[in-house]
């Protein structure tokens, strides 16, 4: 009996189209169909005295057995379940025979491939998803291929699932540096998730694999850094275009240092959050001028030299023109010689040294650390590079 999962036309109007008899048993309606051969296995076979052999085919008739009403409720629980389209969704019933556990099991292993398929996509929209305790914060970077599915309420969970676990990857040196984290490491942990459509034990990848089957998109963990917090002080996070709290486009995190542990903390996050809100801000690429490059620096000099000789002047003031440049250039790029944003009448150095004061210790930046969503990522794609550390001293 050869047995077909879906029909699209009633019945009736296949029964009228070959003009055969109807044979009805457990629960089946059976087409008869004149022939000369017989379907494999388990046909209902016809001898006829007058005439050739006849054969029957069984085919399934869900409108029997399931109604209309039924049908629409599984395809709603499914659709709850999976997040996947609709026509995916009644697709996979009825090739499961309405079984709802096998059409999930389905849709999901359908969900891997197409997920593998998606894979070579760029990935260039999400979140950056940050997690905290006392003895050090963690940022991941989990990215999609556009901005709807960031908004996604699953894409979120995962992001900050990602971040709280990689709280627990111990690393190798005990430093207020931003450390990289080892994402072959975090893939191979396993996470209990509690989403009503994402839920259970589960590897990472496999979450991941998961939830790019649900958002239908490339879903790809990209990078992570985990700051320790210093021996005594504080460690002070922002993020910019948060829809909740953990999750932005931009992170700002920084370390401050102070000697006296009896020091007021909240004078210290005060002032520690600010200027991470300033490091998302003003893009630092150092943290103090002393910490710029040999390599920065010479780059730098040549193309200010380049340009004030083209105005033609005399050597002596083409030479001040660069320093002059020069200390401009400091400005843009170290941290501590920044205009501050919340108050440029001072830079960041000046209100350190004003923290120093209120708190009745010296106090200073240890490390600091700016993310931003899909940056470099256009650029890779086009010259194959490895991946950038982001703006990190």
């Amino acid at each position: 009996m050869v047995f077909y999962r879906g029909v699209k036309r009633p019945i009736e109007i296949i029964y009228k189209s070959l003009n055969n008899s109807i044979c009805c048993g457990h629960g089946y309606s059976t087409l008869t169909q004149r022939g000369n051969s017989v379907a494999e296995s388990k046909g209902y076979l016809y001898k006829h005295a007058d005439g050739p052999k006849t054969y029957a085919m069984s085919i399934r008739r869900y409108s029997a057995e399931i109604s209309s009403m039924e049908q629409m409720n599984l395809i709603k629980q499914l659709r709850e379940r999976t997040s996947a389209p609709i026509k995916e969704v009644k697709a996979a019933l009825i090739t499961s025979n309405w079984d709802i556990e096998a059409a999930q099991k389905d849709l999901r292993k359908r969900g891997i491939v197409l997920a593998s398929k998606k894979s070579s996509r760029t990935a260039a929209e999400g979140l950056l998803a940050l997690a905290q305790n006392e003895k050090k914060a963690a940022v991941i970077e989990l990215n999609c291929e556009t901005d709807f599915v960031a908004r996604n309420e699953i894409f979120q969970y995962l992001a900050l699932s990602l971040a709280k676990l990689a709280l627990l990857l111990e690393g190798s040196q005990q430093t207020s540096a931003a450390i990289p984290l080892g994402l072959e490491h975090l893939e191979d942990l396993k996470m209990n998730l509690d989403h009503p459509k994402l839920s259970g034990e589960k590897s990472v990848q496999n979450a991941i694999t998961e939830v790019a089957a649900m958002m239908g998109e490339n879903v790809k963990l990209r990078r992570g850094f985990a700051m320790s917090t210093p021996s005594i002080g504080v460690i002070s996070t922002y993020l910019h275009t948060s829809p909740q709290p953990g999750v932005g486009r931009i992170a700002g995190i920084l370390s401050l240092e102070v000697e006296d542990q009896n020091v007021p903390q909240d004078a210290l996050q005060r002032v520690g959050s600010e200027i991470a809100m300033h490091v998302v801000a003003a893009k630092p690429l150092f943290l103090t001028k002393e910490d710029v490059s040999s390599e920065a620096l010479s780059n730098e000099r040549e193309i200010l030299k380049s340009q004030a000789e083209s105005s033609g002047r005399p050597q002596i003031a083409i030479e001040k023109m660069v320093e002059g440049r020069m200390r401009k250039y400091f400005e843009e790029v170290a941290l501590m010689e920044q205009k501050f944003v919340v108050n440029d009448t001072i830079n960041v150095k000046t209100l350190i040294s004003n923290l120093s004061k209120e708190v009745g210790s010296p106090v200073k930046i240890g490390s600091f650390l700016r993310m931003e969503v899909g940056e470099g990522l256009q650029r890779l794609e086009a010259s194959n590079e490895s991946e950038p550390l982001a703006n990190a001293a």
